[in-house]
């Protein structure tokens, strides 16, 4: 190790010094030694290098690649990176079957991996790369929850397919499945747009959960500016991950860690790009695990209040014109937060993985005027956020519904319940529902999955047929950021623990209100009625007892909550960053 290097890291202070110093570790470095390492790479800072790389999907495909800038820019700038890789579970191709049960308890597991490995080889840092719905947020909850010196950043998003002379992507894929069950594509035609949709390594183009968390990544301050922006294949992509190894060794030095900079204030942030963007209603999931792992109070009604004081302002799929990779040609998210914080909706003074604040890492940001990807709030697409939350007798723990690009907000019709996704796509499929129907899918909670499915195949088939705008459905289970439609999710409490939603029966009036002011959620029936039903209700048993999925419904909570699986922050002891 040089003197300059010895004069930046203290090694005495870092986690790393029980696995290198003293004669009593040299078991443990004849194991690096035989990975090729010298004494000096042993005796500088150890830099966790973690990505969810795999052949499940194209959003992990290529994050190998990227991983290996970063650890040029680690060895570069005085450390010695270990690459290490966790799983992924990818809703695109889990979606519509029993497989999407695996997807949000994925994010825990992935998580739990991270912690593990960081902990049982006591690594100083942790450069993390991930690419799909639930490795961006399970990678930045892996970072409070270390709250060593870290760094995030996103993989990259797909480039966008062409098809009939138009910019598609999964999201039409989907619904070309119900206008095929409709008769109204050919097998040749679903055919060619499945070729074409995804000509890229990346993840899901439009403004869905990996973009939308992509965007957290920057607003929240955990990744660099700018670094989300890039479409995976571009080599700009590589860049950016040399840049998050170099900048890492400097939150080394200062030990600026991922509980200084994601405050309540940053996760008013991370809240507000969402919103601004039109994002997936997972960010009201997940900004809520994240700020439980930072030991912070921050749920559902929260992100909630956010959404509806933000303008919404980006023009993104899946309600809007564009698609990811539109938004980077134009400057990025740094253009959206630009927008926002001139509008005065971000805390500028919130610090980042630069070491500066937002507002500092902004400054040299200029909005361009020669687009209209994004708006100025002065000028948005509407007042409110692309995303409303909702409460009543049928939530009294709240639900979620994305309203960006919505033109009816209320709706009030019949209930038609299902107990499980199959039963609600078979009959959508069938075509047995009509207009006016409230089609309620209960029982995919995150308990009563277990595992909180998402129902993008059922509502995309219900667009697909040319219903979107004639129903509406509501369930305890989530949705697919490229959901569309008046599509309400994370009704709490869930059926599974007698939650209203599993009280109701075929013929009740359900009343919905998302507009602004309003934001109900309602049954017309009487405190009695429901007291009545819920004596006479039992709990369902799921055919899932044992194997990961029983664990994770024995522990799991709400989703008003974030569907966290353990206390959080607030019941530490000590942080692992201190041992």
């Amino acid at each position: 190790m040089s003197q300059d290097t010895k004069s930046r890291f203290d090694k005495s202070k870092l986690p790393s010094r029980h696995v290198t110093e003293g004669p009593n570790r040299a078991p443990a470095r004849a194991f690096y030694h035989a990975m090729g390492l010298t004494d000096s790479e042993i005796q500088q800072p150890f830099v966790g290098v973690a990505t969810c790389w795999n052949e499940a999907a194209p959003c992990n495909i290529s994050l190998s690649r990227q991983a290996k800038a970063a650890k040029t820019g680690v060895s570069e700038a005085g450390g010695t990176p270990r690459e290490f890789t966790t799983i992924t579970v990818t809703d695109g191709i889990a979606m519509g079957h029993e497989g999407m049960r695996s997807s949000l308890v994925s994010r825990e597991a992935i998580v739990d991996s991270i912690e593990l490995t960081m902990r049982g080889h006591c690594y100083d840092a942790l450069l993390g790369i991930a690419g799909c719905d639930k490795s961006l947020p399970g990678m930045m909850m892996a970072m409070l929850r270390l709250n060593v010196p870290a760094v995030f950043m996103y993989g990259g998003t797909i480039l966008p397919g062409r098809y009939k002379g138009k910019d598609v992507t999964i999201q039409e894929v989907f619904e070309a499945v119900g206008s095929h069950a409709a008769g109204r594509m050919s097998d040749k035609e679903l055919h060619d747009l499945e070729c074409v949709a995804c000509p890229s390594a990346g993840s899901c183009g439009g403004q869905f959960t990996a973009n939308t968390m992509a965007c957290v990544s920057e607003a929240i301050g955990l990744a660099l500016p700018g670094s989300a922006g890039a479409p995976a294949p571009y080599e700009s992509r590589d860049q950016y991950a040399d840049a998050s190894g170099r900048f890492i060794m400097n939150r080394i030095s200062d030990q600026l860690r991922p509980r200084d900079i994601v405050t309540r204030e940053a996760l008013e942030n991370a809240a507000r790009v969402v919103a601004a963007s039109g994002g997936s209603t997972n960010a009201a999931l997940h900004l809520p695990a994240m700020a439980s792992e930072a030991g912070i109070e921050f749920d559902l009604h929260d992100v909630a209040r956010i959404f509806r004081e933000t303008p919404y302002i980006a023009d993104l799929k899946p309600a809007g014109r564009y698609v990811a990779k539109d938004l980077f040609e134009i400057g990025g998210i740094p253009v959206l937060m630009k927008a926002l914080h001139e509008g005065g909706y971000l805390h500028g003074d919130c610090k980042t993985v630069t070491g500066r604040s937002i507002g500092d890492d902004l400054a040299d940001v200029t909005f361009p005027e020669d687009q209209d990807v994004v708006r100025t709030t002065s000028k948005p697409l509407s007042n409110t956020g692309g995303v409303a939350g909702l409460r009543g007798n049928l939530a009294p723990e709240g639900a979620i519904l994305k309203v960006a690009g919505l033109d009816h907000h209320q709706f009030r019709g019949t209930a038609r319940c299902f107990d499980s996704e199959e039963e609600a796509f078979d009959a959508v499929k069938r075509g047995a529902y009509q207009e006016g129907d409230v089609i309620v899918i209960r029982y995919e909670g995150p308990r009563g999955g277990p595992g909180m499915r998402e129902m993008l195949a059922t509502t995309a088939a219900i667009y697909g047929q040319g219903m979107g705008k004639k129903v509406a459905l509501i369930t305890d289970g989530r949705f697919s950021g490229a959901t569309r439609g008046l599509c309400i999710g994370h009704v709490g409490p869930e059926a599974a623990v007698g939650g209203p939603i599993g009280l109701l029966k075929d013929g009740d009036i359900i009343s919905i209100d998302a507009s602004s002011g309003a934001e109900r959620l309602d049954v017309e029936l009487s405190d009695e009625e429901l007291k009545r039903r819920y004596a006479e209700w039992s709990p369902r048993r799921t055919n899932y007892q044992t194997g990961a999925l029983w664990k994770y419904a024995q522990t799991v909570g709400s989703a008003e909550k974030g569907a966290i699986t353990h206390p959080g922050a607030t019941a530490e002891t000590h942080t692992y960053a201190d041992i």
